[in-house]
């Protein structure tokens, strides 16, 4: 068993907006659905207000907190100092003393078993949740699927 953190990167081939991604966040049931603008400056595949929707899976708790991407560089976050980049979507495994530690956490209502910990790097904002997993949206708006033919 690992006894530290590892971040395994789960945006291949997309990205959210650099600049101005405008993260929404809903609750449907147990699930925790996850809106944003996509990089279409690096991933020319994307328009340019085409949004991805992530659907996370019974959630048990989820945030959309303020650090932001000067708070990170200037190690002012959890995971400054561990997460390989910034404005990146990862799965966080290992044990976390400090997972807790935010104050905004919101409950969801899911059970999350198995439990994993999932973290959206944002341009001015941090979304985690605990969820038992994640998926491409099916929504005939979710650029993810239309474009890249997933999910």
């Amino acid at each position: 068993m690992s006894t530290q953190l590892s971040f395994r990167k789960l945006n291949g081939g997309w990205n959210a907006e650099p600049n101005a991604p405008y993260p929404r966040v809903a609750v449907s049931g147990h699930d925790v659905v996850l809106r944003f603008l996509l990089n279409s400056f690096q991933f020319t595949c994307f328009a340019e207000e085409d949004e991805g929707v992530l659907r996370f899976v019974n959630c048990s708790r989820y945030r959309l907190g303020a650090t932001n991407d000067e708070g990170w560089y200037r190690g002012q976050c959890r995971y400054s100092k561990l997460a390989p980049e910034w404005g990146e979507f990862y799965e966080i495994a290992g044990p976390d003393p400090h997972l807790m530690d935010p104050m905004d956490w919101r409950i969801a209502g899911g059970a999350a078993n198995p439990a994993r910990h999932f973290l959206f790097y944002f341009r001015d904002n941090t979304f985690e949740c605990i969820a038992a997993d994640w998926v491409f949206e099916r929504a005939s708006d979710n650029a993810l699927v239309q474009r890249l033919r997933v999910g």
